[in-house]
């Protein structure tokens, strides 16, 4: 495992600027002694960050001890997907250090506080779940249709012909 930090930066658009993420993190490795690489990603959506990605790789290949972020949520974009990522990381021993919201999840009280969000995450799913299924009973109730709208096709019988050439098709 190497001892080389991996910083990364992101701004959602083009108009936005990483510097002021990295002068800080730059600053921060310097005083305290260590080599570092940056990564920056720039106009990311929700789905594709490609920088991200290549980097959650090295990180996860041990090319760095760990990972050095501005904040949290330029690190992630939905508190499920950071509680996901830093898991991973934090299962391969690699430390996760947010500089503004002054965590480091490598320290014992860094742990908590990744366990306290985790469980909060945890809690917003099933909230998030019970409501989805109140809300669905509640229409069903009602007689409502759920799903997708009945179209052409769902009123005409077809024919199962085309399936028949299938290799993978079961009779």
């Amino acid at each position: 495992m190497s001892d080389k930090l991996a910083i990364y930066v992101r701004v959602s658009t083009s108009e936005q600027t990483v510097e002021n993420q990295k002068l800080t993190l730059i600053e921060l490795c310097q005083k305290s002694g260590y080599e570092y690489d940056i990564y920056e990603e720039v106009m990311s959506t929700k789905k594709i960050r490609p920088t991200k990605e290549l980097l959650m790789g090295k990180l996860l290949n041990h090319e760095y001890s760990g990972i050095l972020v501005y904040k949290l949520d330029r690190f992630a974009r939905s508190f499920p997907e950071l509680i996901n990522d830093v898991e991973k990381l934090l299962k391969e021993k690699i430390d996760f250090i947010s500089y503004s919201d002054n965590l480091n999840f490598s320290t014992a009280s860094g742990k908590l506080h990744f366990h306290i969000l985790s469980a909060f995450a945890d809690f917003e799913r099933s909230m998030i779940s019970e409501r989805t299924k109140e809300g669905l009973k509640r229409v069903r109730a009602t007689g409502k249709h759920i799903g997708r709208p009945m179209g052409r096709k769902d009123s005409v019988k077809r024919s199962n012909a085309r399936y028949l050439g299938n290799k993978n098709a079961s009779l």
